[in-house]
């Protein structure tokens, strides 16, 4: 059966028709926020009461009529609610079908089923240590590139590492102040070396505003390492380079990240910079010995930007032009999603309206995806962090909280299993403070509720989860399988399982990974409650096999959706 909304939408539909109705009805079919009110509701009387010229209580009785007397195997009741909502309760049987058919099915079908989709996310300053906003970049990219999965995307990943800028100048005058040491710091542990380069580039910002006269020589070493000049500065940089690589892609294999492909930001700018000289004065503008772009009077939304300085160099204008125009040859994506900081929409908002005077499908099929910002509730994490606090420092420290809150709840786990599940629910109770607001709100990121086990968080549903696979593991020992049987009533939790397909394809095409966070904490509370007040597995009790049929159900449900936005569901805890 098809997704079980889109169904009643097409027998709604006919039966507007049958009312003489030509004209196309804009409508919705939504869930009820009170579930006795039915299954599914409609606001298509609104509408359609402005063609009829009558009430959309008058509408929506006529509408009825003609539901009610042909409901087909779907619908077993239609009621007027309020003034004008009809409301639908659908039959028994439809409602398991629905409950088995998602339950099979690999993904939804939805407007990026088939398509090819690619996502930037993650993209590293190579000198800067990765930071909480780069946490925060990763785990809504990663989000995201599940939430296309989910949808039959065909989907691939991209990092743009920034790793040449006069920023980076001023960490490598640093370094080679003191090379030997450099040299030495490259021998030891690996966290060591990353504060080292962080230092660096930190100092070589600071003397660059002290002092004026050292300017003229950090500006010679960006120049060596934009135009690749043998010297030692240029060694000093490719070391550290390859360091920070390896190091970036041993922290996005712990969090779980993959990318089939990284395109630095040297390469961009030498692509971007082509580009821009090729369209100018086409597309931009000489002024004052730099390249700049100037947007059209009837654009004041957007303002004129530098594309090539002074001293001939892109910017990172540029470097989007040329990383836009790599996407593009190299992937042919129908959706080029990217990933970035909030504060950046204006900057995205004049690349692409550049773009587009360059290669329209490079502006029409791109899309800026941005996230906010993370603070920490509480003196103690926040005095622990610091001000701009790193990603695995955030992650440790999250760590140790689920230790102090939940060990008494992983003890029949060996020590390294209990290391992984530590570590699932610390990235769970980040992931979905992240996610449970819309994508670009900044967050506040509070363990006390967070990381709780019995409240709307990321490791209660986890720990949700968990119960429900202990309850099947049980029933196999007893020799008891899952088994629906008609002659139970349906329940309210199976009435919620129902709601799962069609709200997936919504987070999934509005790219809303709020919505599947919302369903998972409204179904956990749902089954807990069922947990507590039916005994699932009674000996002798021929209901057994339904009830287990249901936590089944859950379970399936739970997972599907937990990997809909990149949380791992810990099969015990």
């Amino acid at each position: 059966m098809e997704n079980i909304s889109g169904k009643i939408k097409e027998i709604v539909h006919e039966a507007v028709k049958k009312l003489n109705i030509i004209d196309d009805i804009i409508f919705t079919i939504e869930q009820p926020e009170d579930s006795s009110h039915g299954d599914f509701a409609t606001n298509v009387a609104f509408p359609l009461s402005k063609q009829l010229k009558c009430s959309p209580k008058e509408a929506a009785e006529k509408l009825a009529l003609l539901l009610n007397e042909d409901k087909s195997n779907v619908i077993s009741k239609v009621e007027i609610a309020g003034p004008g909502f009809i409301n639908f309760s659908l039959n028994d049987e439809v409602i398991r079908d629905c409950i088995r058919n998602f339950e099979e099915k690999a993904f939804f079908e939805t407007k990026y089923t088939g398509k090819k989709i690619l996502i930037e996310h993650s993209s590293p300053n190579l000198f800067k240590p990765f930071s909480v906003g780069h946490l925060m970049n990763n785990i809504t990219g990663e989000a995201v590139g599940h939430l296309m999965r989910a949808g039959g995307a065909k989907v691939n990943t991209i990092a743009f590492p920034s790793d040449i800028s006069l920023g980076i100048a001023k960490a490598i005058y640093i370094i080679k102040l003191e090379e030997d040491k450099f040299e030495e710091v490259l021998q030891k542990d690996k966290e060591e070396i990353v504060a080292y380069l962080g230092k660096s580039y930190v100092e070589g910002v600071a003397h660059y505003e002290k002092y004026p006269d050292l300017q003229k020589e950090i500006k010679s070493i960006a120049q060596k390492l934009y135009s690749k000049t043998e010297s030692k500065e240029l060694e000093i940089y490719e070391k550290a380079k390859k360091f920070n690589m390896e190091y970036f892609i041993s922290l996005m294999d712990s969090l779980g990240s993959h990318f089939d492909d990284f395109y630095y930001e040297s390469q961009a700018g030498d692509l971007g910079k082509e580009i821009v000289l090729k369209y100018t004065p086409e597309v931009f503008t000489k002024s004052e010995g730099a390249i700049v772009y100037i947007p059209p009077e009837e654009r004041k939304d957007l303002n004129t930007l530098v594309f090539i300085n002074s001293q001939g160099n892109p910017t990172y204008e540029a470097k989007d032009i040329g990383l836009l125009s790599y996407k593009f040859e190299k992937f042919d994506p129908d959706y080029s999603l990217f990933v970035t900081d909030n504060e950046q929409t204006t900057h995205f908002k004049v690349v692409l309206a550049a773009a587009e005077k360059i290669e329209k499908n490079w502006a029409e099929k791109s899309q800026h995806i941005p996230h906010g910002r993370m603070t920490f509730k509480g003196e103690k994490m926040s005095s622990r962090l610091g001000g701009v606090p790193l990603a695995m420092d955030v992650i440790n420290t999250v760590i140790e909280e689920v230790k102090n809150i939940g060990s008494e709840k992983l003890q029949g786990l060996e020590e390294i299993e209990k290391e992984k599940v530590y570590k699932q629910v610390a990235l769970a109770a980040l992931k979905f403070s992240i996610l449970r607001s819309k994508l670009g709100s900044n967050i506040n990121f509070d363990p006390e509720t967070s990381l709780s086990f019995e409240g709307d968080s990321g490791p209660y549903v986890q720990y949700t989860y968990a119960r429900a696979r202990s309850l099947l593991e049980k029933s196999e020992s007893l020799n008891s399988s899952p088994s629906y049987s008609n002659e139970q009533n349906i329940t309210t939790l199976e009435r919620k399982l129902i709601h799962f397909e069609s709200l997936a394809i919504r987070a999934i095409e509005e790219i809303s990974p709020q919505h599947i966070v919302k369903y998972l904490f409204d179904l956990s509370q749902l089954f807990n409650n069922y947990y507590a007040t039916t005994p699932i597995i009674v000996e002798g009790d021929q209901a057994t096999p339904h009830r287990l049929a249901i936590v089944n159900s859950v379970s399936l449900v739970l997972k599907k959706s937990l990997n809909m936005i990149a949380v791992e569901a810990p099969e015990k805890m």
